[in-house]
């Protein structure tokens, strides 16, 4: 119990030290990726307003898989889809402070299939 409170620990000073070089502005809003244990969410952010676009995840009930690398890359998909009916095509990445590996990676690598640029 304290190493996964420990690491959390650590990922959220990393996430906010990403956070300070980077934020979503209404002409590239920000992509943020946030993984737990059993799903991942993505949503498009402009903080500029404060206010989500748009967002997708695997509680959403779209997606049947929970939190492994198809549903991963299914949540980035969607997230891409719905940015681009919204009209946007250009976003800057937030990984969260997670390593980019993984369900993480899948994500990315999905949302560029579907069009999104970053």
């Amino acid at each position: 119990m304290i190493a996964k409170t420990k690491r959390n620990q650590i990922r959220t000073r990393i996430h906010s030290r990403i956070r300070e070089k980077l934020s979503g502005t209404a002409t590239r809003p920000r992509l943020n990726v946030y993984r737990s244990l059993n799903h991942i969410y993505a949503q498009v952010v402009d903080d500029t307003k404060g206010e989500t676009i748009v967002s997708a995840s695997t509680l959403a009930g779209k997606i049947n898989a929970g939190g492994n690398i198809a549903a991963a890359k299914e949540v980035g998909k969607l997230v891409a889809e719905q940015a681009i009916a919204k009209g946007v095509k250009k976003v800057v990445f937030d990984r969260g402070g997670f390593l980019y590996h993984g369900r993480i990676k899948a994500l990315a690598d999905a949302a560029r299939e579907a069009g999104l640029e970053f």
